[in-house]
């Protein structure tokens, strides 16, 4: 759970069930982002409280949530937020992935349009809480360039562009981007063990977060999209570079016998 509470007290409705009204704000809680996957609610108790309800009404509204797969029971007692994406539109894709690595542009080509628009977004809507974890999450991965260890700077990578999708605020696409993230982390991982291959890159790649970053917090949406554009196309045109290098010098070496 966060700091913030975000529950508020509920007002006997006059139509239906005061567990609908439960339901409902939970419901919308999960929406807006409010409660994430892996959240674990307040103990029933402590939550019927906060909801000013009682505990039987709490209950039935958490079991139709559960029912509708939105929370779950943990270990020990109590109820979780559950990721309602993740399963179906992540495993298949890794697995697919792992298996036929040329698919890898297939997944920049759907990186790039959502973070070209989680970029815009975020510079219109970003607060400075915002703002300042997008800073620091840059030069984390700065201070990385030594190491260029793929598996450990993907992890990084991979939060850094979650974060500018939660900074556009835009309930659809944080939950889409949450969906794919593990899917996002592989890809990310596989394209960086190629770019690695050529020193370089990693310096372009900082510099072109950096970018971003510098967008955002400038308000400058359409330079925010610019600088998303560039970096997915530097990253899809840097692969496809790479890859066609061993059939150029196969080509080569065959007119060179002839």
């Amino acid at each position: 759970m966060k700091n913030e509470n975000p529950f508020t007290t509920i007002s006997p409705p006059r139509r239906h069930r005061l567990s609908d009204s439960i339901t409902e704000q939970i419901e919308q809680l999960i929406v807006e982002g409010k409660l994430t996957p892996g959240d674990a609610l307040p103990s029933e108790r402590d939550l019927a409280k906060q909801l000013g309800v009682s505990r039987p009404s709490l209950r039935e509204a958490l079991l139709v949530l559960e029912s509708r797969g939105l929370v779950q029971a943990r270990r020990g007692g109590g109820f979780g937020v559950t990721d309602v994406t993740g399963p179906t539109i992540t495993d298949p894709l890794v697995h697919l992935l792992q298996r036929h690595p040329s698919a890898i542009d297939d997944v920049l080509e759907l990186r790039h349009g959502l973070e070209c628009v989680a970029a815009y977004f975020a510079a219109i809507r970003a607060t400075d809480a915002d703002a300042k974890r997008l800073r620091e999450m840059s030069a984390a991965m700065k201070r990385r360039r030594a190491e260029r260890d793929p598996l450990e700077d993907a992890d990084l990578d991979a939060d850094f562009h979650m974060a500018i999708a939660e900074a556009s605020h835009n309930v659809a696409l944080v939950h889409v981007m949450r969906g794919i993230f593990n899917l996002m982390r592989s890809n990310m991982m596989r394209s960086r063990e190629v770019l690695y291959r050529q020193p370089g890159n990693i310096l372009l790649l900082d510099e072109q977060h950096a970018g971003i970053v510098k967008a955002i917090v400038a308000r400058d949406h359409d330079a925010a999209r610019a600088a998303a554009n560039l970096h997915l196309s530097f990253i899809q045109a840097s692969l496809r570079e790479i890859a066609s290098a061993p059939r150029k010098r196969a080509t080569a070496r065959g007119k060179a016998k002839s």
